[in-house]
């Protein structure tokens, strides 16, 4: 068993996973959007091209996501992604692309459990903490 995160968009999951996928150095695995599924009867015109389910490898991580019906999607809250990444590089990196147009909650630096950790809220509402616990 494993525990595999499922994100909620609110129209702009295609841009997020892709985001994500090039910034943790993986792969789009599926990007599935509502228009040929069976869902696609069902579903407002403006909205057959959003993103019924995606999927995203990454090193041995998986992250799953889909765009939320019109009118139902809330602000996530109340949880993080964590990212334990191999390097200090890897951590600047990867943290630098994720504040872009997002808001840093804490700042990337060396803490007592970690050479490197911060936290944010990315572009898209998602928040993230990048942490390299290096060598203590």
């Amino acid at each position: 068993m494993n525990s595999i995160p499922y994100l909620s968009f609110n129209g702009d999951c295609k841009d997020a996973m892709t985001f994500y996928a090039d910034v943790l150095e993986g792969k789009v695995a599926a990007m599935i959007s509502h228009r040929g599924t069976p869902a696609e009867s069902q579903t407002p015109p403006e909205w057959l091209d959003k993103i019924i389910h995606a999927r995203i490898e990454y090193g041995d991580s998986v992250l799953m996501a889909g765009d939320v019906p019109s009118g139902m999607y809330r602000q996530p809250q109340g949880f993080g992604l964590n990212l334990m990444v191999d390097s200090e590089a890897d951590a600047d990196r990867i943290f630098t692309a994720l504040k872009e147009g997002g808001t840093v909650t804490m700042p990337l630096a060396e803490t007592f459990w970690a050479k490197k950790f911060g936290m944010l809220t990315d572009r898209y509402g998602i928040p993230w903490m990048v942490n390299f616990e290096g060598a203590r």
